[in-house]
């Protein structure tokens, strides 16, 4: 049995995925039951269109912060907004002041922009090629393990609750003193110059520019044909949460049940995560085939569960009361379930397939915590705008078919460069645990 080292690339991963457990985690728990848990929705949208638009910003500026801090630092101030936007939201029950939960919304995507940037570049860089999938779905299970566990907390709490009420303050508090413990833990990290594989090769750093330097690098990556054919899949990786959590969860069932719905949303996520990522390393193919693989069956698997998605939601719309099914409906409830948990694996699917995709074009910290800011910049700019359509009244079955469509457009962009997939990044200095030769390219030109 290999020893332990606190400085190996697994080590770091899984520190990473804890981190996230206790504070990404304990935010989707509470994102996921509409409104942050409020029984009036608009504080919390309108919390979130402000929290996505920071993080689009701070998302693409936030790959320079990390390349000049490093992991320990950025993930400590994002992780620190977290527990902010929790407080808030335990004020906003005492006081109703709903301006200071969307100011904490926003700081929250500060933060946010800048914990997700630095958790993308080590997930993606710190592992061998051939573990890069493995790596990812062992961070997603971990990190939802979290929502797992903070929507466990609030269906025990709320249990008895069966009619439609806000979250009470023990909900809110359990979740920041877990938050606060993230936050601590993010100090141990250890730099990336410390980190190394098991035969003593470091990871590949490149030396930081200078600011401009490094702003110039980030703002180049609107004009990489790689970056750009992804645009696509990245806009639509989160633009769904607001239908899901809102028009479905939230307006669809009763307060404990939609705990309890999404005990088993952020637990499809774990199961579709780390199944899809041990196909997207399996190594009886090369990476271009398993690329193409990969693609075929998330576009399969999105495509049959929104078409589902589509007859459950013309059983309702936004002018019918809210609706406050509860799981003790028995019959009647399994399948709004399974629709529900099916969003969840697709989800993660999705955005495994994209870390895997972005993984694949480099194995330079610095290169990857770019793509990883530029990829939560456009995500986030979708998800503002999602929350925004979602809070002005849009009705249901047309958030629903924008959601489906975007998905869809996605496809062109990801087939073109599963295409060009080549088995080596360009700047790969080892494929197993020893030393391999210079590899020149991982891309295709985009003109063959």
């Amino acid at each position: 049995m290999a020893r332990f080292r606190w400085t190996s690339p697994l080590a770091q991963v899984l520190a990473v995925g804890v981190i996230c457990f206790c504070c990404p985690g304990m935010f989707n728990a509470l994102n996921s039951l509409g409104g942050g848990g409020q029984v009036d929705s608009k504080v919390g949208q309108n919390a979130n269109v402000a929290l996505y638009t920071c993080f689009a910003v701070f998302g693409l500026l936030s790959g320079a912060i990390h390349n000049k801090l490093g992991p320990k630092w950025t993930i400590f101030i994002g992780c620190s907004t977290y527990v902010l936007y929790a407080g808030s939201l335990l004020c906003y029950n005492h006081t109703q002041a709903g301006a200071f939960t969307i100011t904490a919304g926003g700081i929250l995507g500060v933060g946010a922009g800048m914990l997700w940037t630095a958790q993308g570049a080590m997930m993606m860089a710190y592992p061998r090629e051939k573990d890069k999938g493995k790596f990812i779905g062992y961070f997603w299970a971990i990190f939802n393990m979290g929502a797992v566990l903070g929507s466990v907390i609030a269906f025990g709490i709320n249990f008895n609750v069966k009619e439609a009420k806000s979250l009470g303050d023990a909900t809110y508090a359990v979740f920041i003193a877990i938050m606060g413990l993230g936050t601590l833990v993010a100090l141990l990290l250890a730099p990336p110059s410390k980190v190394t594989h098991s035969n003593g090769d470091h990871i590949l750093i490149q030396k930081f520019p200078t600011w401009l330097g490094e702003i110039k690098a980030i703002f180049l990556l609107f004009l990489d044909w790689r970056m750009v054919v992804l645009i696509p899949m990245f806009l639509s990786s989160n633009w769904f949460y607001s239908y899901q959590f809102t028009t479905v969860n939230g307006r669809y069932f009763s307060t404990r049940t939609q705990s309890l719905n999404n005990i088993l949303y952020w637990a499809s996520q774990i199961i579709g995560s780390y199944s899809f990522a041990r196909v997207l390393d399996y190594q009886g193919a090369n990476r271009r085939t398993r690329a193409l693989w990969g693609l075929v069956i998330i576009s399969v698997a999105f495509i049959a569960t929104w078409i589902g998605g589509i007859f459950f939601q013309r059983t309702y719309t936004i002018d019918d009361p809210k609706l406050n099914h509860d799981f003790s409906e028995g019959a009647s409830y399994v399948g709004p379930l399974f629709l529900y948990m099916f969003y969840g694996l697709n989800d993660a699917a999705w955005q495994t397939f994209i870390y895997w995709l972005m993984g694949a074009l480099s194995n330079d910290a610095t290169v990857l915590s770019r793509y990883a800011g530029f990829y939560k910049c456009i995500q986030s700019s979708g998800a503002a705008i999602a929350w925004r359509i979602n809070a002005v009244g849009t009705a249901f079955m047309t958030e629903l078919i924008v959601c489906f469509a975007l998905l869809v457009a996605s496809i062109p962009g990801a087939l073109f460069l599963a295409l060009r997939i080549k088995d080596h990044s360009q700047d790969v200095h080892d494929v197993d645990d020893s030393p391999a030769p210079e590899i020149k390219s991982n891309i295709i030109d985009p003109t063959q």
